[in-house]
């Protein structure tokens, strides 16, 4: 695969701040020392005083005389009892002492992780505070303080320090230490001290090295850890990285990443460096093998000479160090060679335009955030296109709003510039392969009666999409295939292509994208994290990540069921998805209901027999879902609440419950996994190997996309309902268009000659977009609209300059296709189309001259009805205006149908013209054959011709329509009210 270049200072990625800063020591502080001799007073009591005043009042634990069998025959009196107790008291103080041994034991070395004692879990955490605590103050505590961060995890997690935590967990994705590099520089602001790193160290004292050691289980060695251990502070890795950077190591490779290290290579060490595993030269070198010392002088001699030299030589050292090798680390998926363009990746804007939320940048006038977030700006399309409907069928049905919602208000200013994002950036068809791969292999594993493996992340990466498992799972089913390693399986897009539908729940309901790195985009699985996840950074770039995690979350469209619980912050979103999203007041109520949710889940699977959420998404239980509950907390909550939280997340990957909380110190307890967000829109985790442009959604777009949302209610217009279409044409023999498109039916244009060769298509496309928004198009989202897969700006233009040169110009000169004053594209009113005469002639019907003279009003629906001549654009081509899935035009179209037939009808049966009636109303179901006021009104007309047995053919045949689902509940107390004896005459008709 190929691999990244070393950052350069002029590099995008490199960090921004250069100024360089010392080292930060830190300075023990009078707080240090009181929780020092606190620690030394507790562990004076527990270790000595508690066997002391045992020993005082219960005497020694253990019987004179070993007679089991005359013990059993003895009557349980209150002093065996308590001989019980007292057994059990000095159990519990031997089990605390040795763990305090263990503990005193790894603090003191510096090296390794502490060995576990059997059963004393509690016990063990609070030995390891306190002999943290009373070790502060010396010299050894630094290599130990790190435990005390892992506060209110579970103790497992607890067993080894971060860094090894965060190896543990397979891949812990496909980040190349080499982009954490630069992040902690940025985070420790030490990234230009440690240019000069080789010079001093050598000046702070004698030279120190340190021999990577293989690993112990699953626990490997790294330069973070190493740093933490021996200088103080992980984020100092930089500096070993800096002082063995291309040195030939005896293995004849070299370190050319600070992720790819190996057993057996020699780390030269600052000198300020200490532990008992390092070795100084000369002085230690009698302590190690002659071997160790040879190798040792050997690589010291490779110092600041040969460096030079390996530098030509890292490519090639780099790909060799690839494979192979005992440290722990994971790359991004590999590259493939894409079959074809990915128009996600043309989409991507040149590095100058990259937005951040400090500056609301933009590009072509719209909002960058949303253009570079296609999975994000699909779920928010999808959903508005959703809501829009809903609001229609509620107008038309329920008569809300005096029908106002018949026409959604056309949005303006920041909301127009932020659906105009949402229809450029959106990726509708990734979600949709992203949907169908991820349930078409769940419903593989479940025919081969095998559980979902945990997946900790999802990687899309030129079209192919990897899943970064937990641990090694064995064989994917076909078609996917194993990846870089065993712990990633492979779907390539073209395969993809082959899984449909299936009817099986979503496994992996809680991916949500943070970000991207190259040609990848993350998705980061919330539900399966072990514990808690922080987010660090500003208050207003925290806000951002927020925003987009939850709306993400609430409109995707690769999960079922979920809830998502918003705290400190999103009680507007929860516009979004009523049903998904809930927003609560503070921490306690937050707490509160974790608690509960948490003990009924834990209930729940264990009455089930499941190890956890996922065996229970697939095989016979599917059908309980098991939806996800995903924890959204903005707000930084005290110590004595993330104490709380960390015990309740615990155990949550296991219950599908996860838990993103802000903080703005960077420092939570008990958090899992940390990251932090910049100024500059990256999103950092150093120990995760992390380093992404991160996925925002800043607060001016946040509002705008919730106005979009909110103004699809029907009531909510200040100014009361109203009806009035958008663009209303001359409807009289004056006003006759120059341009006509007929597009309600088969797509013709009168007025126009026929454009040759292959672009007539497509200029004809672009007109029915232009024809269906009349307030106007955005460039940028005509050629997204005509070219899904990405264009470049040249043919973009030579397309506009065809489209005007076509249309030509109006008898003033002025061109038919003009740009307005926000540089949209709009059309003269001289150019019209069937639709906008239908909605004036209906307008004009029901609003206009037709108000006050019947004859007007017949006549003007006839017409309206006489211009439909089938479904909107009904010949269009295969593979063409795939963007009428984002318009609502098509719910628009039949409800307009038939409110014009049902108009008409009314007209007819005024004057008793039943057959007029039922020609109008058929008429309208032609268009729309599923609305079921149009049903209603014919049983209606055909009930007034007195013919019983036309009526009963009539129900028969809506029976026959309904299919499986019956009628509808009013049709059929219609039909009660007209037909008694509908049913027998049905079933007797067969």
């Amino acid at each position: 695969m190929p691999r990244r270049r070393s950052p350069s200072p002029s590099s995008s990625t490199a960090p921004r701040n250069r100024t360089p800063q010392p080292v930060r020591v830190r300075q023990r502080t009078f707080g240090d020392f009181v929780k020092a001799f606190l620690a030394f007073v507790a562990l004076a009591v527990l270790l000595v005083g508690v066997p002391a005043a045992l020993a005082m009042t219960a005497g020694w634990p253990f019987p004179e005389s070993f007679e089991p069998m005359e013990w059993l025959k003895q009557d349980i009196s209150v002093s065996t009892f308590l001989g019980i107790l007292t057994f059990v008291v000095w159990l519990a103080w031997a089990q605390f002492t040795a763990c305090v041994l263990v503990e005193m034991k790894a603090a003191l070395s510096g090296v390794g992780v502490p060995g576990r004692v059997p059963g004393a879990g509690p016990s063990q955490l609070l030995a390891r505070q306190l002999v943290a605590a009373l070790l502060l103050v010396g010299a050894t505590a630094a290599s130990f303080t790190p435990s005390l961060a892992q506060l209110g995890q579970t103790y497992d997690d607890n067993q080894r320090p971060t860094v090894a935590a965060a190896q543990q967990t397979p891949g812990l994705f496909a980040q190349q230490q080499e982009q954490a590099a630069s992040t902690a520089a940025a985070v420790a602001e030490q990234a230009s001290h440690t240019e000069a790193t080789p010079a001093a160290a050598k000046k702070q004292g004698d030279t120190k090295f340190y021999r990577i050691q293989p690993p112990e289980g699953r626990h490997h060695d790294s330069l973070w850890e190493i740093a933490e251990r021996h200088l103080g502070d992980g984020r100092r890795y930089k500096e070993i990285f800096e002082l063995n950077k291309d040195r030939v190591q005896p293995d004849g490779s070299r370190l050319s990443e600070a992720s790819l290290i190996r057993p057996g290579w020699i780390m030269e060490m600052p000198g300020d460096a200490r532990g008992g595993d390092l070795v100084e030269m000369p002085d230690d070198a009698p302590k190690v093998s002659p071997e160790v010392q040879q190798q040792i002088s050997d690589y010291a001699r490779t110092g600041d000479g040969d460096q030079a030299q390996g530098g030509d030589q890292a490519q090639g050292g780099d790909q060799a160090q690839g494979s192979g090798g005992g440290a722990a680390h994971v790359d991004l998926p590999q590259q493939r060679p894409a079959p074809g363009t990915d128009h996600a990746d043309l989409r991507r804007p040149a590095p100058d335009q990259v937005a951040t939320p400090a500056e609301d940048s933009s590009s072509f006038g719209l909002p960058e955030a949303l253009l570079t977030a296609p999975l994000l700006a699909a779920g928010l399309l999808g959903a508005l296109g959703h809501r829009r409907r809903q609001a229609l069928w509620q107008s038309a049905f329920a008569g809300i709003g005096g029908r106002r919602g018949m026409e959604p208000p056309t949005p303006t200013g920041d909301a127009l510039d932020v659906q105009d994002a949402l229809l450029v950036g959106a990726d509708p068809e990734g979600v949709r392969l992203l949907d169908r791969s991820l349930r078409g292999l769940a419903a593989s594993l479940a025919a081969e009666s095998r559980p979902l493996p945990t997946v900790y992340a999802a990687w899309m990466s030129n079209g192919d999409l990897h899943l970064q498992l937990a641990q090694p799972s064995g064989k994917p089913p076909s078609p996917w295939q194993l990846g870089q390693d065993q712990t990633f399986w492979m779907l390539a897009r073209a395969d993809a292509g082959s899984y449909e539908d299936v009817d099986t729940a979503a496994p992996y309901p809680g991916l949500v994208s943070l970000g991207t790195m190259d040609d990848s985009r993350l998705l980061l699985n919330l539900e399966s994290v072990p514990g808690i996840v922080s987010l660090s950074g500003r208050e207003e770039d925290r806000a951002a990540v927020f925003a987009s995690v939850a709306a993400e979350l609430a409109t995707n469209g690769w999960s079922d069921r979920m809830t998502i619980t918003l705290v400190g912050f999103g009680e507007d979103l929860t516009a979004l998805a009523p049903s998904r999203l809930r927003h609560l007041d503070g921490i306690e109520a937050l707490i509160e209901t974790m608690d509960a949710e948490t003990r009924q889940r834990r209930g729940a699977l264990g009455a089930a027999g499941h190890d956890s959420v996922l065996t229970g998404r697939t095989g016979p239980a599917q059908h309980t879902r098991w939806a996800p509950h995903l924890v959204l907390l903005a707000a930084e909550p005290s110590p004595e609440d993330v104490m709380t939280l960390a015990e309740l997340a615990a155990d949550a990957g296991r219950l599908g419950i996860g838990y993103l909380v802000g903080t703005g110190s960077g420092d939570l307890p008990g958090a899992a996994w940390e990251m932090e967000i910049t100024g500059e829109g990256r999103l950092l985790a150093p120990l995760l190997g992390l380093e992404l442009d991160a996925q925002l959604l800043p607060a001016a777009q946040r509002r705008a996309v919730v106005e979009l949302f909110t103004d699809t209610d029907p009531e909510r217009s200040p100014d009361g309902p109203g009806t009035t279409p958008p663009f209303l044409v001359d409807i009289s023999e004056q006003g006759r268009p120059a341009v006509y498109a007929r597009l309600v039916g088969p797509y013709e244009i009168i007025g126009l000659e026929t454009p040759d060769g292959e672009r007539s298509a497509l200029l004809h496309e672009a007109l029915a977009l232009l024809l269906l928004h009349r307030e106007g198009v955005h460039p940028r989202v005509l050629s997204s609209a005509l070219w899904p897969r990405g264009v470049t700006d040249d043919v973009r233009q030579a397309l506009l300059d065809r489209l005007r040169d076509w249309l030509g110009t109006d008898p003033d000169g002025t061109p038919r296709l003009r740009t307005d004053d926000a540089g949209r594209l709009t059309l003269a009113k001289s150019v019209v189309s069937d639709l906008d005469v239908l909605r004036s002639l209906y307008h004009e019907a029901t609003q206009g001259k037709g108000v006050d003279s019947r004859a007007v009003r017949g006549r003007l629906l006839t017409d309206a009805l006489v211009l439909v001549r089938g479904p909107l654009l009904a010949d269009r081509p295969e593979g063409r205006y795939r963007w009428l899935t984002h318009e609502i035009v098509d719910a628009q179209l039949p409800l307009l149908v038939a409110d014009t037939g049902l108009a008409l009808a009314e007209f007819h049966m005024e004057k008793d013209r039943a057959e007029k009636a039922i020609e109008a109303l058929n008429a309208a179901l032609r268009t729309a054959p599923a609305d079921e006021r149009l049903w209603n009104e014919l049983l209606r007309a055909t009930h007034a011709l007195d013919d019983p047995q036309r009526l009963t053919a009539l129900a028969s045949d809506l029976v026959t329509r309904s299919g499986a689902r019956g009628l509808p509940p009013r049709t059929e107390a219609l039909l009660d009210e007209l037909l008694p004896t509908w049913r027998d005459a049905v079933a007797a008709a067969g």
